[in-house]
């Protein structure tokens, strides 16, 4: 009898332990779960970032196949100050704000334009760069001279780039590309007509390749503001990206990095 009440006493412990362990770890889960994102980050060391790795000269592969750029350099020094490891997942410009939707990773950095429609539905730092749209086309073409000339032509966008609305608002037939670089190809292999995007890509992209065949023939007058993009409701995060963003401004850094990739401030 003895032996049969202690074989019951040692499992009914056993039960009450297990019972403990399972509400621990809710408990953990659910500490966890009320932390903001920001705290977690900290807590983990490493923030995720979504970017292209193929848009020089804000995110792409040296020579030495390392990914640099722009934006990887001024996130990279953000979250140096912030004392967090910052990890790039690189995918594709049409799928990049999906995947931060997902949660595959905690903010995207890749020259995002700041629009009233992301502004709704995704937090935003405040603007890093400042970009004006331009119109390229082949060398050769006299027929496109403003965005009215696009009306029955073919143009090479991302699917979920502002510069495919403008385009299309204007009449034209997109061809969806992956990037900057597959559109000029299209435009030098006169598959279509021309591009719309951002004239610092395009002075880098001359820079690098001054033979290229393409010249812009219009230049919009007011610039984008572009920042990171972040998952709604996570101010603490936003608030410590601005204040990195505005040290750097302060102690030289970003101009420093600005001139490396410009050779002028380019936040203005």
């Amino acid at each position: 009898m003895r032996k049969l009440l202690l074989s019951f006493l040692s499992i009914l412990l056993l039960f009450a332990l297990a019972a403990c362990n399972n509400t621990e770890k809710k408990n953990d889960a659910a500490s966890s779960a009320n932390k903001s994102l920001y705290d977690q980050i900290k807590a983990k060391g490493e923030i995720t970032i979504g970017t292209e790795g193929t848009y020089a000269p804000f995110t792409f592969h040296d020579n030495n196949d390392k990914l640099t750029g722009f934006d990887i350099e001024i996130a990279t020094e953000v979250f140096k100050r912030l004392k967090i490891k910052p990890k790039f997942i690189e995918t594709k410009w049409d799928g990049m704000i999906a995947g931060l939707d997902a949660k595959r990773y905690d903010m995207v950095a890749n020259e995002v334009a700041v629009r009233p429609e992301r502004l709704e539905k995704y937090d935003m730092s405040n603007p890093y760069i400042a970009s004006k749209a331009v119109l390229i086309v082949g060398s050769d073409n006299n027929t496109i001279k403003s965005l009215d000339d696009l009306k029955g032509k073919k143009v090479g966008q991302s699917l979920d780039s502002n510069y495919r609305v403008v385009a299309e608002k204007h009449g034209a037939t997109n061809t969806v590309v992956e990037g900057f670089n597959q559109a000029i190809d299209l435009i030098t292999s006169k598959r279509i007509d021309g591009t719309i995007n951002d004239s610092l890509s395009y002075l880098d992209l001359k820079k690098q390749r001054p033979d290229l065949p393409i010249k812009v023939v219009y230049t919009e007058p007011n610039a984008t503001q572009n920042a990171f993009l972040f998952r709604k409701d996570n101010p603490e995060l936003v608030k410590a990206v601005n204040k990195a963003l505005a040290d750097m401004q302060k102690d030289g850094t970003y101009l420093k990095i600005s001139k490396k990739y410009f050779g002028e401030d380019v936040s203005k």
